[in-house]
């Protein structure tokens, strides 16, 4: 039998506890599926869980693991700092450009790649920020 993967809506682990408490005392998993407000299926894919550790296995947990994915290599990292600083003229597409053209042009970083890597870098030129307008920048239309 394979495996089948299906969406399960989020429940609490008080309706897991409920879930289990109803089913252990009436044996019908259909009563106790509706009375905690959740699907066959969801009673079959946490039935393992609780015959393998009880009550304690319905409990919350962190499943994901924790990673970036948004991340390039150190070394792409450090080339693309390096011609920054050897060349404080080129800009993000001109960097993406050079750093392919020495892959045999097989992009290694998107232009907005670079302009990331730059900022965290502070090699980047801060985005002045949207303020309130002074008066002497309103127009005659504004005021």
């Amino acid at each position: 039998m394979s495996q089948r993967h299906s969406y399960f809506r989020f429940t609490t682990s008080q309706q897991r506890k409920l879930l289990f408490e109803i089913w252990e005392e009436t044996g019908n998993v259909t009563e106790a599926c509706h009375k905690a407000h959740v699907g066959r299926a969801t009673f079959y894919y946490w039935k393992p869980r609780f015959e393998a550790n009880g009550y304690a296995g319905l409990e919350e947990f962190e499943s994901r693991v924790a990673h970036k994915l948004n991340r390039k290599e150190e070394s792409i990292e450090q080339s693309v700092i390096a011609m920054r600083r050897q060349h404080p003229d080129w800009g993000k597409f001109r960097i993406a450009d050079e750093l392919a053209k020495g892959n045999n042009w097989i992009a290694v970083a998107s232009p907005n790649t670079v302009r990331r890597i730059l900022q965290m870098a502070d090699l980047w030129p801060k985005e002045p920020k949207a303020g309130r307008k002074k008066a002497s920048q309103l127009s005659e239309s504004d005021r």
